[in-house]
């Protein structure tokens, strides 16, 4: 089977490869895609090196599947192309995530939803989105939803390698003139994740909201995050309020955590970032009910944003398409 990867050198790219040979992928053909500035450099996978193309039509001719982490406008560019060549695109950007023929998929809430790509695309969702449904759809399974507020904490690999560089570089007192963020991230925390609108929501606040309404296929739910950027190199956690429509035990809930597939309570002690970098679980903790509304579950979420919350899951998507 003949697999396109574009994006492949980037921080995203580089983690699919690695989970794509974890996991034993059925490809025995790799065409790694990236920027006019790596092409031709060799890619190592599975034992080989693989020379890096820039995006043409001819360069995913033949591919069954093309896994897309390159940003939105690549995606929005060469996303049709690589379908009409035949492959089934997989895309990592935003660019496609809310276009209404093209499914938004995490497989352990919307599986069903890969089967469904008439533009012959799937999107992959937001980091912080994927950690968020996995966890809001083992309480939906036992309560309906009213309305989640989520607060993320979202570590510097979210920005990609420019984010890790600009944090290593200034803990060791320099700066990156290549920061993505807005102002100095070690020791700090930063509210702004994307483009700020008029009224006040930042880019990042409104992926969560409308990504979780349409995974969850609960379009009337109401839900609000604030997002913001924390100097940890990978993991991002969420500290989450769920309002279910009837009152959830503790322990009905401790136990619908538990049945889900891909999530992992912890009940000793609290899950954190650098417990769960490398790791694929969805891991969920410091669960409370609300002291004067029943109906509300107080809860912690942490996943590596490179892998479950990007790389992992599209894989994943894949093996879904294979398997068909």
């Amino acid at each position: 089977m003949k697999l396109a990867v574009l994006g492949a050198t980037g921080a995203v790219g580089r983690t699919m490869l690695q989970i794509l040979e974890e996991r034993a992928f059925p490809a025995d053909e790799l065409v790694p895609i990236a920027s006019e500035r790596s092409a031709g450099s060799l890619l190592n996978w599975r034992g080989r090196d693989w020379t890096v193309q820039t995006p043409s039509p001819a360069a995913f001719a033949g591919c069954q599947i093309a896994l897309f982490s390159a940003g939105a406008t690549r995606s929005k560019e060469w996303g049709p192309v690589a379908a009409q060549q035949g492959a089934v695109v997989i895309d990592n950007s935003s660019g496609w995530r809310m276009h209404e023929q093209v499914p938004l998929v995490v497989p352990e809430v919307n599986r069903a939803r890969s089967r469904e790509r008439p533009l012959g695309i799937i999107a992959n969702p937001n980091c912080a989105t994927i950690q968020l449904v996995v966890a809001l759809q083992a309480l939906h399974r036992v309560s309906g939803l009213t309305r989640v507020v989520a607060t993320t904490f979202q570590s510097v690999s979210g920005a990609g390698h420019k984010g890790i560089a600009a944090l290593d570089a200034e803990l060791n007192g320099g700066t990156s003139p290549d920061s993505p963020f807005v102002a100095t991230i070690a020791h700090n925390v930063l509210p702004w994740i994307g483009p700020r609108g008029a009224d006040g929501w930042n880019e990042e606040e409104n992926k969560i909201r409308l990504e979780t309404r349409k995974i969850m296929e609960l379009p009337e739910l109401h839900v609000a995050a604030t997002c913001v950027r924390v100097p940890v190199r990978v993991g991002h956690s969420i500290s989450v309020s769920a309002e279910l429509e009837r009152a959830v035990s503790l322990p009905e809930a401790a136990a619908a955590f538990e049945a889900m597939t891909g999530l992992e309570l912890d009940r000793e002690q609290d899950p954190l970032p650098r417990d769960v970098a490398g790791t694929d679980c969805v891991r969920v903790g410091h669960l409370r009910q609300d002291p004067d509304l029943p109906n509300v579950l107080h809860f912690w979420v942490v996943a590596d944003n490179l892998r479950k919350g990007a790389a992992t899951n599209a894989v994943q998507i894949a093996e879904d398409v294979l398997r068909g």
